[in-house]
């Protein structure tokens, strides 16, 4: 092929895949389509899947989309389908693209509406496959467990109930602390009346040696 032919963006099955890519990564860059499932398909169409994605023909891009919504009509064996017996038709199926996401959401839906387990775990937002529970798949914050103060012992009594308490025992010991501060400066003041009468005595005691 001429460079000319070379496109730099190719639409397989409404995706955008770049003509630069290999065309085995190209196709597998479809919802649906791992990499061994478009190998097996570039191998009956007989497309080498080393070659560019950009080098593809219009007939080579409906033949590759027509194997991935069918794969039955390239002989593709229903062991390598994504979905088998389907509850609706019976038939061996192959989803891509937005089909995978659909079929999803109403296989969940029906789930819930059979009351099933599996639909009660979905409803919960818990696993459903029988995983662990015990240390992983927690949502929103600690449950059970209170943050911050402190924990008090039995027959303790309320931090709201203290405190009246407090005040009251706080008073009668400052009315006592006051009267035993007084006491003492009164008896200081009768101690000192004496000295006064000392100093009195006194004066006279040195006139009369003065005179003498």
């Amino acid at each position: 092929m001429s460079s000319q032919e070379f496109r730099h963006i190719v639409r397989i099955a409404g995706k955008d895949i770049p003509g630069a890519k290999k065309t085995i990564i190209g196709v597998s860059q479809v919802k649906g389509i791992g990499y061994s499932f478009a190998k097996s398909i570039l191998d009956i169409l007989k497309i080498n899947p080393n070659s560019n994605v950009g080098f593809l023909t219009e007939s080579q891009v409906e033949e590759i989309e027509k194997a991935m919504r069918n794969p039955s009509s390239v002989n593709i064996p229903s062991w390598f389908l994504n979905r088998r017996k389907d509850m609706d038709s019976g038939s061996n199926l192959h989803l891509i693209t937005s089909d995978i996401d659909f079929n999803v959401r109403n296989d969940v839906e029906r789930e819930k509406g059979m009351n099933s387990w599996r639909g009660f775990r979905h409803t919960y937002g818990l696993k459903v496959r029988g995983q662990r529970t015990r240390t992983t798949g927690r949502k929103g914050g600690a449950v059970g467990v209170r943050k911050g103060g402190k924990v008090l012992p039995a027959g303790a009594p309320v931090e709201g109930a203290a405190a009246p308490a407090a005040g009251a025992a706080a008073a009668p010991a400052a009315a006592t602390a006051e009267k035993g501060a007084a006491a003492p400066a009164a008896a200081t003041k009768g101690t000192a009346a004496p000295a006064k009468d000392a100093k009195a005595t006194a004066k006279p005691a040195a006139a009369e040696k003065k005179a003498k």
